[in-house]
């Protein structure tokens, strides 16, 4: 059975659904595939995970649908966000939860809507919630308490790992500080 590891937290997928919803309605396919490209090469989201998300959102209010003709038989349903679906992205926004700040992944999708709020003093602090996470000590190996950097490990797979890890993360502290600027 398949697995969207990235989507597994739905919350971060009903995020991408609402932030892509608040651009205009779509038909789920069409939704479908650019959540699938907001997680980066095209990885696919399962029906068992976007359907479900869906369901939820429109149970809870947050967005509807409505049936079009299709070209065939079949109906296609058009996604809409509901006025409580567009407060709601915007707190998700605004309160991004810390796993969301602190894995890379997730912080992406909310950066990819970040825009979304019209204020931005509420960009900038989730920004620099980020920017601090990125500022504390942190590595993928440890001996025991002390992270390992580059230098302390002999495997090159893990050297290479630590080396990628501290150029993304000095690349993307560069680019915040200069947003937040």
């Amino acid at each position: 059975m398949y697995v969207d590891s990235m989507w597994d937290g739905s919350t971060v997928l009903e995020l991408a659904i609402m932030g892509f919803l608040a651009e205009g309605p779509l038909h789920g396919y069409e939704l479908r595939r650019r959540v699938a490209r907001l997680s980066g090469h095209t990885r696919p989201v399962s029906d068992g995970s976007l359907y479900p998300a869906i369901n939820r959102l429109a149970r809870a209010g947050l967005l509807t649908r409505r049936a079009e003709p299709g070209a065939s038989a079949a109906q296609r349903h058009v996604l809409s966000l509901t006025e409580d679906g567009r407060r709601e992205l915007l707190r998700r926004l605004r309160e991004p939860a810390d796993q969301d700040i602190t894995d890379s992944t997730r912080f992406f999708t909310i950066l990819a809507f970040l825009s979304t709020l019209p204020d931005i003093a509420e960009q900038h602090a989730v920004l620099r919630r980020r920017l601090e996470f990125l500022e504390r000590p942190a590595s993928f190996f440890h001996d025991g308490d002390r992270p390992l950097r580059a230098a302390d490990v002999d495997d090159p797979y893990r050297r290479g790992m630590l080396v990628i890890a501290q150029a993304t993360n000095r690349a993307e502290r560069a680019w915040l500080r200069e947003i937040l600027d």
